[in-house]
């Protein structure tokens, strides 16, 4: 019996992954490999192996790979470059224990020389697929649209969006991304390498205050700030350094067009078109209130 394991399971995407096999394949071909096993249980009552898996412990995840036929690593972030190694743990153990394929939720345009330090995490951890001796597909994922939230600042509440000098960025929806994998996981059709799975445009946030105003029947202004100063008052208003700092190295990225590019692969795995910014920001005129 051919088995798919998600990691990362418990998480948004991993969990969402999961949700959508669910309604492809018998439940008693996927497993997932989590930290907590506990938090994993909704998935057991269905039917889903469960076992534990952390990133850091190599026997573990070995173990709960067992009989995979494929693997979904879920990128993890850490501090000091820990991620490729945890990812590397993971490789190994997808290795071991005789899966033939691993893919991994990697993102747009991933360069080891990019100003965006995740990209550069990404783009080692594709190193190590490529070097594993196995089938892997790297699912380059556009901009995350909810990343959104922590970008645009309070602009229903103050009408502008305030923020460093940007680029055009296709940002894309979680949950289509989540559907896309499970579509790639459970299907036929064999994707080698690294894909794009974007929204259909890319925009700025130019473009997004355009929309917006569109949206509200108010007037929606975009204000350019200094880099320097948008990242001391983030950490002043409590954003943790780090996070900030990786913020800000969005819009440096972004200024050289690196979340630009956009693919149709999306939609056609979707056989829909994939949700908009249009779409991302009616859901939240539409859930906060004025």
């Amino acid at each position: 019996m051919i088995m798919i394991v998600i990691t990362g399971a418990t998480g948004a995407l991993g969990g969402a992954v999961v949700e959508h096999l669910l309604r492809r394949i018998p439940a008693d071909r996927i497993g997932v490999s989590v930290r907590e096993v506990a938090k994993a249980r909704h998935f057991a009552d269905r039917g889903v192996r469960v076992r534990h898996g952390s990133y850091a412990d190599a026997a573990a995840l070995r173990d709960s790979f067992e009989g995979a036929d494929q693997v979904l690593l879920v990128s993890q972030s850490a501090a000091d470059g820990e991620g490729i190694e945890f990812h590397g743990n993971v490789i190994q153990a997808a290795v071991a224990a005789g899966a033939q394929r691993i893919l991994y939720t990697s993102h747009q345009n991933v360069r080891e020389d990019s100003p965006f330090g995740p990209a550069r995490e990404h783009a080692g951890t594709e190193a190590l697929l490529a070097a594993s001796g196995i089938a892997w597909t790297s699912l380059r994922n556009g901009f995350y649209a909810h990343s959104l939230d922590w970008l645009l600042g309070p602009w229903q509440q103050t009408g502008t969006i305030a923020a460093p000098a940007d680029g055009p960025a296709s940002w894309t929806d979680r949950a289509d991304l989540a559907e896309a994998a499970a579509v790639i996981l459970a299907g036929q059709r064999a994707f080698d390498g690294p894909v794009t799975l974007t929204a259909r445009h890319a925009v700025t946030f130019d473009q997004i205050a355009m929309t917006a105003a569109e949206l509200t029947g108010r007037d929606i202004t975009r204000a350019v700030l200094d880099d320097e100063q948008w990242l001391a008052d983030r950490i002043t208003a409590g954003a943790p350094e780090h996070m900030a700092r990786m913020l800000l190295q969005f819009f440096q990225a972004a200024r050289s067009g690196d979340f630009a590019g956009t693919d149709p692969l999306l939609a056609e795995l979707l056989g829909r078109e994939p949700r908009t910014v249009a779409d991302f920001l009616s859901d939240r005129i539409g859930s906060t209130p004025r």
